[in-house]
């Protein structure tokens, strides 16, 4: 809900933030108060080809965001015709774009779950293979980055004299901003070393390039320039910032990213967050890894976070597909029909067996040994999911001490039967009261941190 009652003084100061999802591009305005003023969605561009390849084409991505930008414009103009003074740009981790030295792309982004890759880290050497997860915090498979920057220069694509540009981190060099990399967005791409926070020199080698690959480093929430006049007014001079990887964006905003509560966002992939205030280490990174669990750096400087995911929200999109569901209203109807069924179901156990939910799966597999409904259908997928989260849980206590509370966000964590499921699992669960969790965090830190140097 936009508080849209009043005609913004014209003296009020305007931030925006962009979330770049999986689902959809969403940008949120709010003025120094922290309230929501005006916001836009349009859908990711990908495009999407066989056996699951989903990549997303520069210009593309640029006219979504022409779009986008041109609907928040047309929400202001009845109330102001300030433009804004800064715009902070989060989105998801592992998708990237390499540009050439006029800032230029010279091949598509992929998607985070796009499978290509997989024949390429299979050739990495066994010493790379051996050591990538202690060295980069992440299991080594094809949702890397350096997985797709192997499977572009198998394709013919040169590597030398590129650069490597994480997609918040390209959108805002389109802008007309500074070109680097922000910490937790690079600690994603598998190039990072987490303990010395440099590139690794032997997954350079392994890749054929040098760290020219990678421009600067820097923390999310940092100045990135100044935005152009080139898509449109309303953003033209606004300060611009990378905030950094999603969902760290979200915690972030809302405070609950502490060292004794999980944030679990609850989007296409379903992530748990837990903030460290110092790495972990290569053994226990090792560990971690073996159960897919991202040990990474924060987007604050210094401070670290373990990242577990689980492909929850994939699966219950394609359980709604599954049954014709594909809007709002049959979503709520089938939420309803699955509330009014105990947690554990109607059916005998071993009725229904699902499989997918693992970070490194995704493909929803049904099988069913008797007839069952849409309700049990989607009530078992959230049990399957729980399984899993709570293998991950019981990962990530035996190297840290177990969280006490844990705050529910994003889409799916709107309807009653996810948040029933969760509360099988998760310590002391609440709920976020934003609807757009990832994009409010992005436009707060351009209030907080951007505009700190920008007079009042």
């Amino acid at each position: 809900m936009h508080d849209t009652g009043d005609m913004v003084r014209g003296s009020e100061r305007l931030h925006g933030g962009i979330d770049l999802g999986s689902t959809g591009i969403k940008m949120l305005v709010i003025d120094d108060d922290g309230i929501e003023i005006a916001g836009a969605q349009v859908p990711t561009p990908w495009r999407v080809g066989e056996a699951g390849t989903t990549d997303i084409e520069a210009e593309d991505l640029i006219a979504a965001l022409r779009t986008l930008i041109g609907l928040v414009d047309a929400e202001l103009a009845p109330q102001t015709s300030t433009p804004l003074t800064s715009l902070a740009v989060a989105g998801m981790g592992e998708t990237g774009i390499l540009i050439n030295a006029d800032g230029r792309a010279v091949a598509p982004g992929f998607a985070w779950f796009d499978p290509r890759g997989w024949e390429q880290i299979a050739a990495f050497p066994d010493a790379v293979r051996a050591e990538f997860a202690g060295r980069t915090g992440l299991p080594l498979g094809a949702q890397v980055s350096v997985a797709k920057l192997a499977w572009l220069r198998d394709q013919g694509t040169d590597l030398a004299g590129l650069r490597w540009l994480d997609l918040p981190e390209f959108v805002v060099a389109a802008l007309g901003g500074d070109i680097a990399l922000e910490l937790s967005l690079a600690s994603r791409t598998g190039l990072i070393d987490q303990d010395s926070g440099a590139a690794w020199p032997a997954m350079l080698d392994a890749l054929g390039i040098t760290a020219d690959l990678l421009p600067p480093l820097r923390g999310g929430g940092l100045p990135w320039g100044t935005a152009s006049a080139d898509l449109g007014p309303r953003v033209a001079g606004a300060m611009l910032t990378v905030a950094g990887h999603d969902h760290l964006v979200a915690a972030q905003a809302n405070g609950t990213l502490d060292a004794d509560g999980y944030h679990v966002s609850l989007g296409t992939a379903e992530v748990l967050l837990r903030v460290l205030d110092a790495p972990l280490g290569f053994a226990a990174r090792q560990r971690l890894a073996d159960a897919l669990i991202n040990e990474v750096r924060h987007v604050v400087p210094g401070r670290h976070v373990l990242v577990a995911g689980v492909k929850t929200g994939l699966l219950l999109r394609r359980a709604l597909h599954a049954a014709g569901i594909s809007d709002r209203a049959g979503r709520d109807e089938l939420d309803a029909a699955v509330m009014a069924l105990p947690y554990e179901g109607e059916l005998p156990a071993g009725a229904i067996e699902v499989a997918g939910a693992r970070n490194d799966d995704g493909v929803l597999r049904l099988t069913l040994h008797t007839e069952a409904s849409p309700a049990e259908i989607f009530g078992a997928v959230l049990r399957h999911s729980n399984d899993e989260i709570a293998r991950l849980i019981a990962a990530m206590d035996r190297e840290v001490a177990p969280a006490t509370h844990s705050t529910l966000t994003g889409g799916w964590a709107g309807m009653a039967s996810v948040r029933r499921a969760r509360a099988e699992v998760l310590p002391d669960p609440s709920l976020s009261t934003r609807e757009q969790d990832v994009a409010y965090g992005a436009a707060d830190m351009a209030r907080r941190l951007v505009t700190a140097s920008v007079p009042s």
